[in-house]
Order: C-alpha cells, then structure tokens, then sequence
C-alpha cells in the first residue's frame, strides 16, 4: 500500500481532503504518477463506475468579446485568427446541437462569446433550447453565456435549461493577472445566481496560466466549496495572438497529477477533461479518463478537437460506456496493416 492508497482508503471512508494531501498528490513525481493513477482511478470507479458523460459545444457566437482575458482567443486585443461571427440563428444551432447528439454526446452546451447575456439574448437561447428539447426531451442542456443579471438564471431554467457554466478560471489570489475587466467576486455571483434558480453548476479552470502548485490547489478548493457539481478542467491552449501565446507549462504527467488532484478533493462530482485534452495529454488520454468522468466530443470553441469518431474509439479501446447512451460506443477496426512502402528498399524517405 502507497500513500496514495492510503488517502484513497480514507477518502472512501468518508475523509474530506485537505490542502496539505491536494499538494502532496499534485507534487507526486513523474516516476510516481502512474501509482497516482492507479490509485485514485478506485475513486473514479467507486462512484461512476466505467462511464463518460460526453458533453457537445454548440459555439452560438464567436469572438468579439469585450473582456480582455489574457488566455482567450476570443477576447478583446486577441488577434487570433479565429472564426468570428454574430449569433447563429435558431435552426443553425438546432443542427449543430444535432450533430453532436447524433455522433454520441448526450448533453449539448450552449456557449456564447461575451461579458454576459442581455435579456433579449437570453429569450434568443430560451428558443433554441426549447427546440432541442423538443426533438430530443432526454438531452441536457448546459448554457454558458458570461455574467448573468437577475432574473435571468430563473429565465433559462424556465425554459429547460439544466445547467450554467461558468468558470472562476484560476484562484483568487491569482485572477488579477489574468483579466482586468471584471473581478473573481463577479464569476462567484454569477455561479450563486445559477444556483439560485435551481440550475447545476458547472464551473472549472485552466490549468497552465502560471498559477503555482498552491494557487492551483486553491482554485479547486474554492470549486469543491462553491458546489460546482461539474468541474471541467481546461489545459491551456496558447493561442498565437493572445499573452499567452507560447506558454507551455504543462506535460502530460502533471496534467494526469492535476486531473487526480481534482478527483481526491471532490470525488462525487462530475470531473470533465475539456480543452487542451488533445494538445496536453496525448497519448496518456486514456489514462485521464481513469480519473475523470466527463469529455467533450469533436471541437472546442475556436479550436478543432480530434475526430469525433477517435473519441468515441477512445472510450470504447479503454472500457468506458457513454452515460445515458443506449449502446456502448462501437468498436472500430482498421482496414488492416498498411503495407510498407518506404524506407530499405525503396526509393522513398524512412519513416524517421
């Protein structure tokens, strides 16, 4: 039995953890990590078994936000070249909502650039999810829209809105050097309105802002206490054209330690590996999911994810089922061995 067991045992049987065990997990060593893994995927298994909820983006607008988040391509000064357009109109967003639907996710997230929503706006989305549930009562549905006013909250959860995201980011001690023009107390109340109407929080952070391994460890405290019932954790894409552009902190191993990290302080809550999943864990991704529960299927907002059908194969080459899916996500198979055509022998390049 390792330390790690040790926690785990404990945590199974009823320990809260605290911050000084968070550091510890986080800071175990690469040549430990995969104990880690082992380890802390018993409290992945002890409460969701062998399932992933997956989890589709619709991007209803992109870009052209006010806020000047330092890490977003789609902020104020970005000059990413991202695709930017105004609202999608409803019958667009219904058939994006349906692809995702139809290529296996089981819970659509609506997300719209900007500070936050008007009213008008948020009638606009109140439209499109009433299309969906319609034709698809089953799904969830998540909004994400920015800040929130009041009355709105109540607005979309009448409408049959499930949930809002929307993340703290990074620690408190730590936001202000990521964004100036709203505050972490704005975000906090923004999770307390959803709250309030009834709505299940979703709300999470990037990994890789030049947090320390304490403000990191803060961040995901603050999540557990905010009641976040879904935590997506993000690892940072570096945009071209953001301040952020070729920040590169993170290795598979530590995201694989951030991700049990997340699990050890909230082990009953949904952990989702969202952007940067691709980028950052590589070929460790399978691992990732023996610690959290949750992943998008396909693209992100401004950046394009792997195959949606290589998600799919992913799940299904590591044993997991889709939640709330009727059948387990299909076996693929190649076409057989390519026949090698280069190298000795050949006239062509070695594979090298």
């Amino acid at each position: 039995m390792t330390e790690h067991d040790d926690l785990v045992e404990a945590i199974l049987g009823g320990h809260r953890t605290t911050e000084a065990e968070a550091l510890a997990v986080l800071r175990t060593s690469d040549e430990d990590t995969l104990d880690l893994v082992s380890a802390v995927a018993r409290l992945r298994r002890a409460y969701f078994g062998m399932t992933v909820k997956v989890n589709y983006l619709v991007n209803l607008k992109s870009g052209l936000c006010p806020e000047d988040c330092g890490y977003c391509s789609q902020a104020l000064g970005s000059s990413s070249e991202i695709l930017r357009y105004t609202w999608l109109k409803a019958d667009e967003a219904l058939e994006q909502a349906r692809a995702g639907l139809d290529g296996g996710a089981t819970r659509v997230c609506m997300v719209a650039s900007g500070r936050g929503p008007t009213d008008r706006d948020v009638e606009r989305v109140a439209g499109m999810v009433g299309a969906i549930k319609e034709e698809h009562p089953q799904t969830e549905v998540c909004a994400c829209l920015g800040l929130l006013k009041e009355g709105q909250a109540e607005r979309l959860r009448a409408a049959g809105v499930d949930a809002y995201n929307h993340n703290i980011n990074t620690a408190e001690s730590h936001h202000d050097s990521i964004v100036s023009t709203h505050t972490y107390a704005d975000r906090v109340a923004t999770v307390a309105k959803a709250q309030g109407a009834g709505l299940s929080a979703c709300s999470g952070l990037i990994a890789g802002l030049g947090e320390s391994d304490e403000q990191l460890v803060e961040a995901l405290l603050a999540l557990r206490d905010l009641g976040s019932e879904s935590i997506p954790v993000n690892f940072l894409m570096p945009f071209d054209g953001t301040p952020k552009q070729q920040t590169w902190e993170l290795t598979p191993l530590r995201c694989l330690r951030i991700l049990a990290t997340a699990r050890v302080l909230a082990p009953q809550r949904e952990i989702r590996i969202a952007a940067g999943r691709e980028m950052h864990l590589r070929s460790l991704q399978t691992l990732g999911l023996h610690l959290a529960n949750s992943i998008f299927l396909g693209d992100y907002l401004t950046s394009e994810g792997q195959a949606a059908q290589d998600d799919l194969a992913l799940l299904a080459d590591g044993g997991f089922t889709i939640l709330g899916a009727d059948e387990v996500p299909g076996e693929r198979r190649g076409g057989g061995p390519a026949i090698r055509r280069r190298g000795a022998g050949t006239t062509e390049a070695a594979n090298a």
